[in-house]
Order: C-alpha cells, then sequence, then structure tokens
C-alpha cells in the first residue's frame, strides 16, 4: 500500500502535475482504493479546520516581511557593511554572501528571498574582482539555504505544525546550529582559497573607521531579530504575533531610509500574496492527503513495516537520512516537508537516541530533517536556491551554480553528524540561559526604560 503510494507521487511530479494538484489527486485515489469511506466528502471540513489554524497566519506575515526588506534597500546596506567586515579573508566577498545571507535569514525566515536578495547585490562583484564563479554562486545558492534553519524560519513553523511540536523550542534549537553551519560554510570557503589563493579574487580594502562606521547597517536586521524571536521568548507574542510586530518595525525602517511608499508597500504585498497562495494550496493539499492516509492505514502500515526490519535507531535514523537526501532531488522542500513529517516523526519519536523523552526526540529530529530539506535546496534537478540564483546571474550554465554549491552540501553532511554525536547543540546547550536573559531584557530592562 505504501509503496503503491509512493509509485503514484513519483508518476505525477515526473508528468509535471503541479505539487499541490498531484498531492490533492493522491489523496482522492488513495481514498477511493483503500478505504471503505467515501473520505472525498471530508475535503471541506479538513481544509477548513486546517486553514483556520492561528499559527499559519505566521507563513504570510514572514514572506512579507522579507519582500519588505528587500524592496526597502536594507539588504544592500547590509551587505556593503559585511563585506566591509569580512572581505580580509581568504576568499573575501564570498564570506560576505554568507554572512549577509545569515543576517538576512535571521529576518526573513525564507531561502528564495534570502538568496534572491543577497545574489542580486552580490553577483555584480563576480567579474569585477575576478572571484572563482562556480565557488562564488555556491556561496549565494548554500548561504540561501540558511533561511529555513535560522530562526523565524517558516519551514520550521509548518513542521511543528505538522507534528505537534512547539515552534518556540524549534526556534531555540535552530539557532546555534544555524550559525555554526554558516561558519562552516566560511571554513569550506576558506580551505578552498587557501589550497586555490587564485580562486579568492580582489579584496575590499576598508580601514577600521569605515568598518565601524558601517555597522549602523547592520542595526537594522538585528533589531529586527530582536524584535521578533525575542518577543516570543518574553511572553510577548506568539510566533504569529512576532511575525506580525516584524513586519510592522521593517515598514518603520523602510520609513526611516526614506523607501516607504505606496507603490514598495504594493510590491511588496503582490509579492507575498503570490508566494503564500502557492504555499498554502500546497499545505492544504498535504493535510488532506495526511488525513487520507491515516484513514486508509497508510502510515499505520509503513510504521510496522519500518518497524518490522529490526533496525537500532541509529541505523534508522541513517535510512532516513538517505531517504530523505534522495527524495529532495526530485521534490520541493515545502512537499518534501509536508508529505514526510506526519510520517517520520512519530516513528522517530519512539526511538531511543538517548534524550530526554519524546518530545525532545521530536525537536531534535526537526532540526536534522531542516537541514536536509536545505540540500534539496542546492541538489539537482528540483534544487530551487540553483534555479534562483542561475535566475538572477542570467547568463552561463546551471551547471556552473551546481558544481559550486556541491561542497556545500558535504559541509550540511557534517553538521549532521555534529547534531548527532552532540545533541546539546540543538537541546539544552543553552537554553536554560538564553529565554531568562531574553526575557529580563524585555521585561526588566527596556519595562523600566519605558
Amino acid at each position: 500500500m505504501a509503496t503503491n503510494t509512493l509509485v503514484l507521487l513519483l508518476v505525477l511530479l515526473a508528468a509535471s502535475v503541479p505539487v499541490a494538484a498531484a498531492i490533492g489527486v493522491l489523496a482522492i485515489v488513495v481514498g477511493e482504493v483503500y478505504s471503505p469511506m467515501p473520505l472525498v466528502r471530508a475535503i471541506a471540513e479538513n481544509l477548513w479546520q486546517t486553514g483556520r489554524e492561528f499559527i499559519l497566519i505566521a507563513i504570510p506575515m514572514f514572506i512579507l516581511l522579507g519582500e519588505i526588506l528587500l524592496r526597502s534597500g536594507i539588504a544592500q546596506r547590509m551587505y556593503d557593511a559585511m563585506a566591509k567586515w569580512l572581505s580580509w579573508l581568504p576568499g573575501g566577498l564570498m564570506h560576505s554572501n554568507i554572512g549577509a545571507c545569515a543576517m538576512f535569514s535571521a529576518t526573513s525566515g525564507s531561502s528564495v528571498a534570502t538568496a534572491a536578495t543577497v545574489s542580486t547585490v552580490a553577483l555584480p562583484e563576480v567579474d569585477k574582482r575576478g572571484y572563482n564563479e562556480r565557488l562564488f554562486l555556491g556561496t549565494l545558492a548554500a548561504g540561501g539555504t540558511l533561511g529555513i534553519l535560522i530562526p523565524p524560519s517558516i519551514n520550521l513553523i509548518v513542521y511543528g505544525l505538522l507534528t505537534d511540536t512547539s515552534v518556540p523550542d524549534l526556534y531555540l534549537a535552530g539557532f546555534l546550529p544555524g550559525f555554526l553551519l554558516a561558519s562552516l560554510f566560511m571554513l569550506t570557503v576558506m580551505i578552498a582559497c587557501l589550497a586555490r589563493p587564485h580562486w579568492g579574487g580582489e579584496r575590499i580594502r576598508a580601514t577600521w573607521r569605515e568598518r565601524f562606521v558601517a555597522l549602523i547597517d547592520l542595526l537594522p536586521p538585528v533589531l529586527l531579530f530582536v524584535v521578533v524571536v525575542g518577543s516570543i521568548y518574553a511572553g510577548f507574542a506568539t510566533p504569529t504575533e512576532a511575525a506580525s510586530l516584524g513586519v510592522v518595525f521593517a515598514l518603520i525602517l523602510a520609513a526611516c531610509h526614506g523607501r516607504l511608499s505606496l507603490r514598495m508597500i504594493a510590491q511588496a504585498v503582490e509579492g507575498a500574496m503570490t508566494t503564500t497562495a502557492m504555499v498554502m494550496l500546497i499545505i492544504l493539499a498535504a493535510v488532506f492527503l495526511n488525513f487520507v492516509l491515516g484513514i486508509a492505514g497508510v502510515i499505520q502500515a509503513m510504521t510496522a513495516g519500518i518497524t518490522a526490519l529490526g533496525l537500532s535507531p541509529y541505523e534508522l535514523l541513517l535510512a532516513i537520512v538517505v531517504f530523505l537526501v534522495v527524495l529532495g532531488c526530485f521534490m520541493e522542500t515545502y512537499s518534501m516537508l509536508i508529505l514526510t513529517a506526519p510520517l517520520l516523526v512519530p516513528i522517530v519519536a519512539q526511538q531511543d537516541f538517548g534524550l530526554a523523552d519524546a518530545d525532545a526526540n521530536k525537536v531534535w529530529f526537526g532540526i536534522i530533517m531542516i537541514i536536509l530539506l536545505e540540500t534539496a535546496l542546492i541538489t539537482p534537478p528540483v534544487g530551487v536556491n540553483l534555479y534562483v540564483v542561475q535566475g538572477v546571474r542570467a547568463r552561463g550554465s546551471i551547471t556552473d551554480t551546481i558544481s559550486g554549491s556541491l561542497p556545500f552540501v558535504l559541509t550540511m553532511f557534517v553538521m549532521i553528524a555534529l547534531i548527532v554525536l552532540f545533541p546539546p547543540l540543538t537541546l539544552n546547550l543553552f537554553q536554560d540561559h538564553a529565554v531568562p536573559v531574553i526575557s529580563w531584557f524585555f521585561v526588566d530592562f527596556l519595562g523600566s526604560m519605558f
């Protein structure tokens, strides 16, 4: 049953049927074939109940936030500041690419928006300063993937919704791995450019005075991150409310930079509506599919089949990693997350990985799964970030972007290995201290000032 379902899905995707439509058709077919009840009659109620989920409002809000930052010029100034601070390293502006992606990720929550924005401001420098173009493109594609790991990540919200996992816990768990992965990306660039110095291009020279002056351009995204993520842990806002606060603060920043206008707002809203419609259609179709799979017994059959293999917890984890890596070559990340998380997480939650409980398993595996989704963003033939960066480049072959991204796929596997070997990277390395400090900053310090 499970095999037939997977084969039908792959056939629909191979036939170039839009993802949301493929998922919907699959749900109807599975319901008709494997269920004695007419499950198709439950579509309206199922979609209505899911669409009313309060936390889903965060998705269009974070997408709109990223659109505002993109169109207000804040991203350009942030990149220029990063260039002054990081371009002295072997690899020059390639470190600025990764640093800017990490900082933009901490405000937008979207990998596509991150890759598109930083690529737009960075790519003109390739020929001008003599960089190895393939590696330069790889830093943009890989750096953009940080948007789904570093809070406030839209994918973490979706994962939390699908698996009944605390979004604040996921955000806190993703913070350190996100910035550690960015550091590993930079280390990858350094190793490559130390081995091939001519790949590093011409470095930008900046005095210490220029660097310190440029810090003012890094302040807006930092403040935005504090407003969005800090308000959640201070208890001031839910993730949905925090996303709305972020949009308001982004508009204020745009006004301070003289870029707030009705035209800019209209363009940002239009872009956010287009992306939100696509994402929500996939989510609603996949939620109905999950409902059908549960009623038809597909999920139970998969769980029983995997349990019958008799794998140890870590052998099972390795099998899941291989499965998701292969699947990521053929599926878009939202679809992959929505289809696989409800199937895999209940299985992983029951395993003994030496963690506190099933909830800890879900948070820990959630970060591993998001990193695997990051690999899907830069592995052909469906790696979305590859096409985004190539689209901004608008010349040459996409094979350049693909080959430049491959070293960073290996870096992601290193990051997964570190999380498996050292679970405290996601689960309690600094949680006991971070939340009280953030709460103190918002409640006591700012409260005493205002």
